[in-house]
């Protein structure tokens, strides 16, 4: 990926890269999915620096920041906040739960029940939550994180596609190479730094450059694009089910925040192309039976059939 060349977002990434060394390709991709109003998922395996980047994020850009960590006994209520009796005023008044921040960040997600998990559709989809028939708005901006790891079964429950299908983007952060490790070990926890981030940014810059994202310029060539990945998607023979609109939309914000951090006003074939696998792969239903490499492999190939416009 090339350089960021935007003054803000490149700040945000050069001051996340200090805390999450040679993670320079999930980090930009997770701001990326963030200035694009996306939500992120990050299945990885613990310890590589998950929490760390999106504590680091709010702490960034000074914003509120909540933190889920999953359990099979959670509740819905636990995530969305409870309606209580106020004795001294003779009503009833909401109380918001850890949902209500401008980043949350959700811990093992598919530890939660079900039902639990289907708390978080609403204020993903709507950014709003509805509590014993009210409704409430959530705060913007709104970025929900959340994380899974891969090679832990035992009392989880797999996120259903409607769910994945919330999710903008899916990365992996990846374990350091060699050297990369080494300079950690000498470097010793950069946990503690966190305290440490100053803000660079605050709210209103973040709107405004989410706002700047939504404003590039995109031809038609480029729509047509999109269009000829998500038809090749679906006449694929080893998918069962197209992609969905929502799908076709998130790949093409990512592509304009894309542009916008490259210093361009305009999307071109390239900054739809870098993103796609994470933005599509998770959202493939593949016919096991008929494939069995990984769904990104999957993805890659079917972008290479698809021609690129000039």
């Amino acid at each position: 990926m090339e350089e960021i060349k935007h003054p803000i977002a490149a700040s945000i990434f050069t001051a996340l890269k200090k805390i999450l060394q040679g993670k320079e390709k999930a980090t930009k991709e997770a701001l990326i999915c963030f200035f694009s109003k996306g939500h992120l998922l990050i299945e990885d395996l613990p310890g590589v620096g998950k929490t760390l980047m999106a504590l680091g994020l709010s702490k960034i850009t000074s914003l509120s920041f909540s933190r889920i960590q999953c359990t099979s006994d959670m509740l819905p209520s636990d995530i969305t906040g409870i309606t209580v009796y106020n004795q001294h005023q003779g009503n009833f008044e909401f109380k918001p739960g850890p949902i209500f921040s401008n980043v949350v960040l959700v811990d093992e997600i598919n530890r939660a029940m079900p039902k639990t998990q289907s708390a978080l559709l609403e204020a993903m989809g709507e950014r709003q939550v509805t509590v014993d028939g009210k409704t409430h708005s959530l705060p913007e901006p709104f970025f929900l994180i959340a994380t899974q790891n891969p090679l832990e079964f035992y009392g989880t429950f797999p996120l259903p596609e409607s769910q994945l299908d919330r999710f903008a983007m899916k990365i992996s952060i990846g374990y350091p190479r060699k050297s990369t490790l080494i300079e950690i070990l000498k470097r010793g926890d950069e946990s503690p730094k966190i305290k440490e981030l100053e803000p660079l940014t605050d709210r209103e810059q973040v709107l405004k450059l989410q706002k700047e994202a939504e404003e590039i310029f995109v031809s038609d060539k480029i729509y047509g694009y999109i269009a000829d990945i998500a038809e090749a998607v679906k006449e694929n023979p080893h998918v069962s089910a197209p992609l969905s609109i929502r799908a076709s939309l998130q790949l093409l914000s990512c592509a304009k925040t894309n542009a916008l951090f490259k210093g361009r006003d305009f999307v071109i074939p390239e900054d739809v192309k870098e993103l796609a696998v994470s933005v599509i792969a998770h959202r493939l239903i593949v016919k096991t039976e008929s494939f069995k490499t990984s769904k990104k492999e999957l993805t890659q190939l079917i972008l290479e059939e698809v021609p690129v416009p000039v």
